[in-house]
Order: structure tokens, then C-alpha cells, then sequence
């Protein structure tokens, strides 16, 4: 099962480890206890939306770039729990023309390892 707690949290530890900072750092400037904030980072706790504007805030990124990178995760996170539990038919990719993409054309499924990058792309299966 694809837990969208658990994407959002990597996602918010990877801004966060971009720019150096720490938990500690970021939980005081988002004014949000040390605890609950790396229990967010570790997909253990729900998010509310004004907890996310915080963080977001706190670390100067737009909520809606932390969403299209979680958006991406999770299509990823869609693709490759699809290519293992049905590896002889077609998979539906998802399309977003602003990202790159990556064609396996002629690839068995058996053969395709998907794995997230730090910026996202999506993999097209011709």
C-alpha cells in the first residue's frame, strides 16, 4: 500500500536536507514541535493543511512545488507497484509535460528498475 504520509514526508526531509537545516531549525521557524515534525519527515503523522503552509513557509518552498514533487512520487510509487503486480501487460503512464521523460520502449517489465530521482521524471512505457 502507498502511504501519501509517508511520500510527503520524504519529500519534506529531502527540502529540508537540501538546504542544510536541521529538525531543529525548521520546527522552530515553522513554530512546530521537534517531535511531531519528524514524525511528519517519517510518514508517521498526518499532516494538517496549515501545518504544511507552515513548514512550507519555513522553508521558503511553495506548496505547490512540495505537492507536484509528492504528485510525482506517488505516480512513480503507482508505476512500479503496477510493472510488479502485472509485468506482461502495458502500464498507463501518467503525462507531465514539464518534466523529462525516459521511454523503456522494447524493455521487458522484468527488466525496468524505477527508482526516485532528487528531481523526479516520469517514465513513459511505449
Amino acid at each position: 500500500m502507498i502511504l501519501l504520509r509517508r511520500l510527503l514526508g520524504d519529500v519534506l526531509r529531502r527540502q529540508r536536507q537540501r538546504q542544510g537545516r536541521t529538525l531543529r531549525e525548521v520546527s522552530s521557524s515553522a513554530r512546530v514541535s521537534l517531535g511531531y515534525l519528524s514524525e511528519v519527515e517519517r510518514g508517521q503523522k498526518e499532516a494538517s493543511s496549515e501545518l504544511l503552509s507552515a513548514i512550507c513557509d519555513a522553508l521558503d518552498v511553495r506548496m505547490s512545488e512540495l505537492m507536484r514533487e509528492v504528485s510525482d512520487e506517488l505516480a512513480l510509487a503507482e508505476l512500479a507497484r503496477s510493472a510488479a503486480a502485472t509485468p506482461s501487460e502495458p502500464v498507463p503512464v501518467p503525462v507531465r509535460p514539464m518534466l523529462g521523460s525516459v521511454s523503456v520502449a522494447g524493455v521487458p517489465p522484468e527488466r525496468v528498475t524505477i527508482k526516485a530521482p532528487a528531481e523526479a521524471v516520469d517514465v513513459v512505457a511505449a
